[in-house]
């Protein structure tokens, strides 16, 4: 109880000098809990919405999915026929049952012809206005649909884009283009994450989305009193025997909750992965407070010892002080993680995902994970500084606070250190040299994770060097100021090493993704420009087909010498060895794209691949299977029949684009698929005629305008689409890299604070001497800046070599160029600057306030 009490006062005594690591403990379960609870809150949202607009029993087509999902490869939603509605109503048990048509297969533009969908990846949603979505939406301007004119749009989208009623609207389909005017306006009466969602009348919504009247996508039923879903879909199973896909509410909802938990279980563990990073910043933080506070009560744990304290009693006490430290950030930080997950609700809200607070959902396990979080990571964290605190002997009373440095302990240090970043490095260099990415992937984590704790354990080895040498760069030129800014930097390696060691995990994270992300696009670019011969390409970003009109139009452009159909087939593949291989690829394309990418052939001419029956096959798959010029593969497609189809070239495995793609021509697919089973175009190329580039270009814009969907692209268009898609993800990373980069500073600010506090006399007499007011604080800031300098040059050179070594396996995939983005590195190398800067403006004012006599006087 007296080691408790001795613990409490303590830690009230030196709370201003622990709320930096109470912070960075806060950040770190915030971030933890907010994210916890984000996910969670989007998973009650998505299960709201999934059970409220849920019918008891749904019938759909056969080939439909069961998340209820319409998307198809000939842009038409999977259907059945009327006459099903009218079987399900006989069937007893039946309330009531109605048909419903709708696709996601759409896109929908105002009257300039600008696109109506989310921003946000959410479905845009086109169909019949029933009894069902009556449920959950509610009529609140104007009236639904009655005729082919009139189209009801959502609220939200209404309001995103100013839509009023009499506004026209075009529903552009694989069918064709249909318009008409806003009739009426309905409101979500639950929460709608972001989906746009347009209402046709029955008719149609059948001839726009489907091209045919009489079908319908579901059957909505529901159930009378008493009957239980599962018996309704009993009853109607045994009723229309087998051909169609019938499922409870329960069922429904459970596959339309997996599929989004699929995403949102990689969003969480990725965002998790980055608060981890931060903890482990927050770690070296914690270890360096309480080290600080140790050395600077040698004298008290020494008279303690002296009057009857033994170490365990010591030890225990400062494993106290990190128990209320954890304790007390844990529990501030769980508190802000629901403000974080309130504002990443708001930033989802901003890019078109609507969350409502009142679905904010805080389940008991995220407060335990957080607390237990936070208090085992401090109470870990300050456990060797305990162990230094306990060895502390009685006659340490008798001496000035500061312990001793163990330069035997600092020996064997440096050797474990050496010896686990030559592991590391030995790692890397096997990750480096490997044949196959998947064995080099292992090689690569244990390399950076040896190397990251070897760079840690031996940072007070590297200290002594590179701080000298920054500063003969940069300090030396203050003269005096300098030198002494140097010596305070040079005075306790242990701790320079750990203070940039925090800096170093965040930069060298940093730099590894700058080196991978700038190699990936200089080595795509490379590819585009040694493999592509055609001129534009066409595609939609948002993974929309490319519809039958939209390739009529681009084929009308002027200027251009041929256009290039690319479509995607499935089929399974039986090879002569008997081997049958489900869910292959057929990419069917018409015979100039042999034209338009040069793909390299290890046997025969891949132009051959598009005579009739004939098909490709790229190299491994050729040596798994045997094959050879001349061998035959049955194809059996999807949508189709079995083809027989010729072996007519062996494509080589080492390329980026179409990377173990099986071609062949579109004439010979359209043999065996049904043209309405026909899949749409994934891709068009367009090639122009010779010094007709800016026309014809010019000619296929204008060609497609009236489908906002689809984006055409020359080759410095896709180079630039490519680099700023790879530079809008590593700016999402480098955004959740900055919890921890912000713990890191705190560790700056930490040190130095304590740094002041610990040379309280010493500054005292420098100033009694003659040091101004204005060269402390200059002395004090250019500490900060070499320690956070030194960080940095160790996490850059560090994430460099991780980098490197990522993109010598990225090669084994056809990435082969190494891009050092200097840019990047420099910029973050003087950034770094910036922040010792930002980091040293308190501890240098604090320090340039205290009164000399005082400072002088002090124990």
């Amino acid at each position: 109880m007296t080691m408790f009490k001795t613990s409490m006062r303590n830690f009230f005594a030196h709370k201003g000098r622990m709320a930096l690591s109470a912070v960075a403990v806060l950040l770190s379960v915030a971030f933890v809990c907010g994210t916890l609870v984000f996910t969670d809150t989007m998973t009650t949202t998505f299960d709201k919405l999934f059970a409220a607009t849920a019918s008891d029993v749904t019938v759909s087509a056969e080939d439909a999915s069961d998340t209820g999902e319409t998307r198809a490869a000939n842009g038409k939603p999977p259907v059945m026929p009327a006459s099903v509605l009218d079987e399900v109503k006989r069937v007893d048990g039946v309330k009531s049952a109605e048909g419903t048509v709708f696709s996601t297969s759409v896109t929908v533009v105002d009257a300039d012809k600008d696109s109506l969908s989310p921003t946000s990846g959410a479905p845009t949603i086109v169909g019949n206005w029933n009894d069902n979505d009556a449920r959950t939406m509610k009529i609140t301007t104007g009236a639904a649909p009655t005729g082919g004119g009139q189209i009801m749009v959502d609220a939200d989208t209404a309001d995103k884009h100013g839509l009023e009623l009499g506004d026209e609207i075009g529903v552009i389909t694989a069918v064709g283009t249909h318009r008409a005017k806003v009739s009426g306006i309905a409101d979500f009466t639950v929460t709608n994450p972001g989906a746009a969602i347009f209402y046709l009348d029955t008719t149609t919504a059948q001839q726009a989305l489907v091209g045919e009247k009489g079908v319908y996508t579901n059957v909505n039923v529901t159930a009378a009193s008493g009957v239980s879903d599962a018996q309704l879909k009993k009853d109607i199973a045994a009723e229309l025997g087998g051909g169609y896909q019938i499922q409870t509410a329960k069922e429904v909802s459970d596959a339309n909750s997996a599929d989004v938990q699929e995403f949102m279980s990689v969003m969480k563990y990725a965002m998790l992965g980055f608060a981890g990073v931060a903890l482990l910043v927050g770690i070296f933080l914690i270890i360096n407070t309480f080290s600080m506070l140790v050395a600077q009560r040698t004298r008290e744990i020494g008279l303690m010892r002296a009057i009857g304290s033994s170490r365990r009693q010591v030890n225990r006490s400062v494993l106290t002080e990190a128990l209320l430290l954890g304790v007390v950030g844990s529990v501030l930080g769980i508190g802000a993680g629901i403000g974080v997950a309130i504002g990443l609700m708001e930033l989802m809200g901003s890019m078109g995902m609507k969350l409502s607070t009142d679905d904010l959902t805080v389940v008991w396990s995220t407060p335990v994970i957080g607390l237990v979080l936070g208090v085992v990571v401090t109470v870990l964290a300050a456990y060797l500084p305990a162990r230094r605190a306990g060895r502390i002997s009685p006659m340490a009373a008798l001496r000035d606070a500061g312990a001793p440095a163990d330069a035997r302990a600092g020996r064997i240090r440096a050797a474990i250190g050496l010896v686990l970043t030559a592991a590391g490095v030995g790692g890397l260099y096997l990750a480096a040299t490997a044949d196959k990415a998947t064995e080099g992937s292992l090689w690569l984590g244990m390399g950076i994770v040896l190397t990251l704790i070897g760079f840690v354990v031996v940072g007070p080895l590297l200290a002594g060097g590179l701080v000298r040498a920054l500063s003969a760069v940069l300090l030396r030129i203050f003269g005096p100021v300098g030198r002494l800014a140097e010596r305070n930097a040079l005075r306790n390696p242990r701790r320079t090493g750990a203070t940039g060691a925090a800096l170093m995990i965040g930069l060298a994270l940093v730099a590894c993704l700058s080196v991978v992300g700038s190699s990936m696009v200089a080595s795509a670019t490379s590819e585009l420009d040694k493999s592509v011969g055609t001129d534009f390409i066409v595609q939609s970003d948002s993974g929309q087909l490319i519809t039958p009109q939209a390739v009529e139009a681009a084929k009308k452009a002027e200027g251009l010498e041929r256009v290039t159909e690319y479509k995607l087939l499935d089929a399974a593949l039986t090879t002569p060895d008997g081997k049958t291989a489900k869910g292959g690829t057929i990419n069917a394309a018409d015979p100039t794209y042999a034209q338009d990418l040069r793909v390299e052939t290890v046997a025969g001419d891949l132009s051959d691949a598009y005579r009739p029956d004939s098909m490709s096959v790229f190299e491994g798959y050729a040596q798994e299977h045997g094959l050879r010029i001349g061998s035959k593969v049955k194809a059996d497609f999807a949508d189709g029949s079995t083809a027989t189809l010729t072996v007519r070239a062996i494509t080589s495995d080492d390329v980026v684009i179409d990377k173990g793609a099986m071609y062949a021509s579109i004439d010979t697919v359209a043999k065996y698929v049904p043209a309405e089973r026909m899949p749409l175009d994934m891709l068009l190329f367009g090639t122009a005629k010779d010094g007709q580039e800016d026309a014809a270009y010019a000619s296929l814009k204008a060609a497609l305008d009236d489908y906002p969907q689809y984006t055409v692209r020359d080759q410095t268009d896709y180079k630039e689409a490519l680099k700023d898609q790879i530079g809008q993800l590593l700016n999402m990373i480098y955004g959740l890299l900055a919890l921890a980069i912000i713990v890191a500073v705190l560790g700056v600010v930490n040190t130095l604070a304590l740094s002041v506090v610990e040379r309280t006399r010493e500054i005292g007499l420098m100033r009694a001497i003659g040091l101004s007011r204005r060269q402390l604080r200059r002395m004090i800031r250019l500490e900060s800046v070499v320690i956070a300098l030194f960080g940095a040059l160790l996490g850059l050179g560090l994430g460099m070599g991780w980098g490197a070594t990522a993109q010598q396996l990225l090669e084994l995939e056809g990435l082969g160029v190494l891009d050092i983005p200097w840019p990047t590195i420099l910029g973050v190398f003087a950034g770094s600057a910036f922040v010792g800067l930002f980091a040293a403006l308190v501890p240098a004012f604090r320090a340039g306030r205290m009164n000399v006599l005082n400072a002088i006087a002090t124990e």
